[in-house]
């Protein structure tokens, strides 16, 4: 079996057809613990730009390898780049960098023996962070502190009541909050990552909570809901994407019941009143501070 992490620009690294995609932000993929240790015949790896997540990725990736099999990892020159090769020769691999297109591109394969994986396998993984109290794992928006957008809107949000959904909902602080409410009688939570819809389940314990690794922008199918809550991304692959954003603002009017509340947070240079009001009968603000923007609107 072969297999590839991430999106790797396809100029800059062939990826066969049939490949099996392991990355945590393509839902219905597999998973790297999933795979059997020394059962690759190759893999592609587009690295991750967090030190602790691209270690933890190298690291799985190779132990997964058959002895010699080959891997091609590669990163842009300012996030994590310029870093891949040593961290692929502290674990006893021997490396050719390239460089093209503002990324380092480097081949190597497993070497006979392995060195150095299990500190990273370690410190990379799904853990309980002492900063949060919460479960988390390396690479998961805000993983490893609290995030000021989301405690903005935690001291706007009212008690909420009904049917509702957390788009993004990351590790799942804002689902802890809602869910604190009786009246609440179910939550969706929605995100991208795999890893943040693991550590939610383990950090929302609670029979009114629904989990789905999806693309909230589309999945799953939600309809007549009572609520939304939402701090909706902004960066796609570390580039900021305004459209993110919009597009949430719209799912969440699509699956919203008719006078339905949507609780959004934004960072205050993010322009979505325009949308906001295109869509909603009345949109409120709730706060502004910080940075941030809260806006509370009805369907």
């Amino acid at each position: 079996m072969f297999c590839v992490y991430g999106a790797p620009p396809a100029e800059l690294a062939a990826v066969p057809p049939g490949a099996v995609q392991v990355s945590p932000l393509a839902p219905g993929g597999g998973a790297l613990e999933a795979l059997t240790p020394t059962s690759l015949a190759g893999a592609v790896v587009a690295a991750p730009p967090g030190v602790l997540e691209r270690r933890y990725v190298l690291a799985r990736i190779l132990q997964a390898l058959a002895p010699g099999a080959p891997l091609t990892a590669l990163a842009p020159n300012d996030k994590g780049g310029a870093r891949l090769r040593k961290e692929l020769e502290f674990f006893g691999s021997v490396v050719v960098e390239t460089g093209r297109r503002h990324q380092r591109i480097c081949q190597t394969s497993r070497p006979e023996h392995l060195l150095g994986i299990d500190p990273a396998l370690a410190a990379g993984a799904l853990q309980v962070s002492q900063a949060l109290g919460l479960w988390t794992q390396p690479g998961v928006f805000s993983w490893d502190r609290p995030d000021n957008g989301t405690r903005q809107l935690l001291a706007a949000l009212p008690t909420l009541a009904g049917r509702g959904a957390d788009l993004g909902c990351g590790l799942g602080v804002l689902a802890r909050a809602v869910l604190a409410s009786p009246d609440v009688t179910q939550l969706d939570l929605v995100d991208l990552d795999r890893r943040a819809i693991e550590a939610a389940r383990r950090n929302v314990e609670d029979p009114r909570a629904r989990f789905h690794w999806a693309d909230a922008r589309g999945e799953p199918e939600l309809s007549e809901l009572d609520f939304v809550v939402m701090n909706p991304p902004f960066h796609d692959h570390g580039v900021e994407d305004r459209d993110l954003g919009q597009a949430f603002i719209r799912r969440a009017h699509q699956i919203l019941r008719r006078g339905g509340a949507l609780w959004l947070v934004a960072n205050r240079h993010l322009p979505y009143e325009a949308v906001l009001r295109d869509l909603f009968r009345r949109v409120t603000p709730r706060g502004d501070a910080a940075g941030f923007k809260i806006y509370e609107a009805h369907k």
